[in-house]
């Protein structure tokens, strides 16, 4: 195997428990059988091993700072999907004119709610969810067309900014339709951000019109809307909303069929559309504050069709029979592009939410279908916390199987593990013994996409093997469109994030204080910086910060400087291997990289999430853990301590018992000794979007989680 640096498979080989004369027999019909496969696939088709041995990207010229392109654009970067369409209102005039009566995008209809008082007294709120209902693209078309123009007999000027505020559903993406016809500037917020960052972004952007939902305006904007003195319209998209007196003077709520209506009656022969150019800004983006205060990234229309003609590159025969379900928020670009992708290419979105996406989700009444389970959905996208959930609960059912099935899902795995390393497929495995597990996501998935942070290699294989299908890694930054690379979809090497997309070329620059260089052996390393059309406008009222991260070269190319610092392997794949932000300079003078502490612990069975933290005045690491509550308790038992969930998690004993394991799992995952946690915090709370300590993607938010545990850090570092 072209392993480029990925984990060995027998690193990544779950242990069974079968006596080895009888393993020995099984082992001798497992090879039969291999051998009878193998002999037709041999000749009947090219395996995927010799594929991804091909070169997949090459340096342009020479030199050691030489921009690395795609084979397929050395020539020229792509930036258009289709001839004459360079504006994203054009997008999809050309996606509705092509598959107009085609369904585009479906929302389950609610048949019922009802409470559900749990064991311990709280209470849960269950749906029992219909059919999907399916707008076709004439539909959208024209509840699109509508909005925009009845925003505009609301006072909404061309190139001037409405902000969106809303959960993902069909309405976001009608809105954002609207919005790109009409060339209004949309300002997407994310609909966890806390109060003072949605201030933040309505009165940096200076907006008169929002678009939200009756929940959020409910739950969250209801307080801060005295703070945002430019308020005039508030539109919900999904109904009225009650009334309260608390009002300010001035501000009107409307529903967004209300006003569809109006823009339907109103003529808009005196009022012309102000059609976008390819250079105007069509989204501006707030980033979710992961390193501070949310800045607004300006995405203009050629911006953001750049990306999506390079993301569209990688995923093979995408047409009219692929469905995609839509969950994750869409004001986070790797949703936002992924939906425009479907829809430009007469894809089905079918929406769906965190909370309701499976047949075990929180808020599935217990019988009922999740929304994968009704869709049935062949793409996916997932950010990688995501995907360790799933990983986590397949592998604790496998725990819970009697000893017999566990080994056979085991032998199953180990195998399609060593077949997958050869490149070669298996079929019988992926129908008689991971269907079920398959099932999960509909069964139907022939492709997940995973963009947002990078994945581990255990949780990339554990996808390829049990949901039988490429896992196409992705790396990109909202200021790149999130565009950058996509890994192809018969790599499945583990550990990198692919050659560069179409639409951009990628080159390293030496970073001294790492000590990374572009002429390093064997492989080139450095920051990684991305140019091309996808490469935004800047930042939003931000001259200083937009000059420190991006710059124009001499023939007139954008340059994003990301701060993440990447490895070229000789085929052309990249893999990130650190982030300027996340190194520490110990107190004697060693450099550790929090990322890769976190990498090597986040998926014990017994973490659920860990935040790394070092600083300059000492010597050793230590950090915050959020324990597996199932876990924890059993460790406890086995241990003979007892105590309510926060006693066992405020127990200094608990925490040297978790600290071992850490520093077992640490030193199997090559550490170096300064790099391995001496002292953590175990956290009773899991850390959510809402808790303001992750971002939407759960990326973590460390000068939050600084602040959260302050009294902790001073404690663990002996200063009380």
């Amino acid at each position: 195997m072209n392993n480029h640096g990925s984990s060995k498979p027998s690193s990544m080989k779950l242990k069974h428990t079968i006596n080895p004369i009888l393993l020995y027999f099984i082992q001798f019909i497992i090879s039969l059988y291999t051998v009878l496969t193998y002999i037709p696939y041999y000749f009947l088709s090219e395996s995927r091993q010799e594929k991804s041995n091909r070169t997949k990207a090459k340096p342009v010229n020479s030199t050691p700072d030489s921009a690395y392109r795609s084979v397929n654009s050395l020539d020229g970067l792509a930036s258009v999907l289709y001839p004459g369409c360079d504006t994203l209102d054009k997008v999809f005039m050309h996606a509705k004119n092509k598959f107009k009566d085609k369904r585009l995008l479906g929302t389950r209809e609610i048949l019922n709610e009802e409470d559900e008082v749990q064991p311990n007294g709280k209470v849960f709120k269950k749906v029992i969810l219909g059919s999907y209902n399916w707008l076709s693209y004439e539909d959208v078309f024209v509840r699109a067309f509508n909005f925009g123009n009845g925003l505009q007999m609301l006072g909404q000027k061309p190139k001037t900014n409405i902000a969106i505020f809303c959960e993902t559903r069909a309405e976001w993406m009608v809105a954002a339709q609207a919005c790109f016809m009409y060339n209004f500037q949309l300002v997407t917020l994310y609909a966890t951000l806390g109060g003072p960052a949605i201030v933040h972004g309505l009165n940096e952007t200076e907006v008169t019109n929002i678009i939200t939902s009756k929940e959020l305006l409910q739950t969250k904007l209801k307080d801060i809307v005295s703070l945002v003195p430019r308020l005039r319209h508030i539109i919900t998209v999904d109904g009225k909303p009650p009334t309260w007196s608390e009002f300010p003077k001035g501000v009107i709520v409307h529903t967004m069929a209300a006003v569809q209506a109006l823009g339907a009656k109103a003529s808009v022969e005196n009022k012309p559309l102000s059609k976008p150019t390819p250079s105007d800004i069509a989204v501006i983006m707030y980033t979710s504050g992961s390193t501070g205060i949310p800045k607004g990234v300006m995405i203009s229309h050629s911006n953001i069709i750049a990306g999506i003609t390079g993301m569209a590159e990688r995923i093979p025969e995408l047409g009219e029979k692929d469905v995609y379900i839509g969950y994750l928020p869409l004001a986070h670009v790797l949703e936002l592009s992924a939906e425009l992708v479907c829809l430009s290419h007469g894809c089905r979105i079918g929406y769906s939410s965190p909370q309701t996406l499976a047949d075990q989700s929180s808020k599935i009444k217990k019988g009922s279908k999740g929304d994968t389970s009704m869709l049935k959905p062949t793409l996916m996208a997932a950010v990688p916390e995501i995907m360790d959930r799933i990983y986590k609960n397949v592998m604790n059912k496998v725990n819970e199987m009697s000893s017999f099935q566990r080994n056979l899902f085991i032998l199953a795995y180990n195998y399609k593990m060593e077949q997958i390393s050869k490149g070669h497929s298996t079929p019988l495995c992926d129908s008689f013994i991971f269907r079920k597990v398959r099932g999960l996501l509909g069964g139907n998935i022939r492709l997940l996409l995973c963009g947002g942070a990078p994945l581990s290699a255990t949780t990339q294989r554990f996808m390829n093997i049990c949901f039988c299908c490429p896992v196409g890694q992705g790396y990109g930054l909202t200021e790149s469109c999130g565009a950058g690379t996509i890994t192809e979809v018969w790599d499945y090497n583990t550990g990198r994030v692919g050659a560069p997309l179409v639409c951009c070329e990628i080159k390293l620059k030496n970073w001294e204080e790492g000590g990374y260089f572009n002429t390093d052996k064997p492989h080139p390393r450095g920051e990684i910086l991305i140019g091309g059309q996808n490469v935004t406008m800047g930042y939003y009222k931000n001259e200083a910060k937009t000059k420190a991260d991006f710059f124009e070269d001499e023939n007139g190319q954008r340059w994003l400087c990301t701060g993440d610092i990447g490895e070229f392997d000789p085929d052309g794949c990249l893999k990130i291997i650190d982030r300027k932000k996340d190194l520490v300079k110990l107190q004697a003078g060693e450099y550790v990289s929090l990322g890769k502490v976190e990498a090597a612990l986040k998926n014990l069975p017994l973490i659920d999430n860990i935040c790394a933290y070092a600083n300059s005045y000492h010597s050793y690491v230590i950090g915050f853990v959020v324990p597996n509550q199932k876990e924890l308790t059993e460790l406890a038992r086995k241990k003979g301590l007892t105590g309510t969930w926060e006693e066992l998690c405020n127990s200094s004993e608990m925490e040297n018992e978790v600290l071992k394991v850490l520093s077992e799992a640490a030193v199997s995952a090559s550490l170096e000794k300064f790099e391995i946690p001496v002292k953590i915090r175990l956290s009773p709370e899991p850390w959510t979007p809402e808790t303001g300590l992750v971002t939407d993607a759960f990326k973590l938010k460390r000068k939050e989680l600084k602040t959260h545990y302050q009294a902790d850090i001073e404690r663990m570092y002996g200063r009380k």
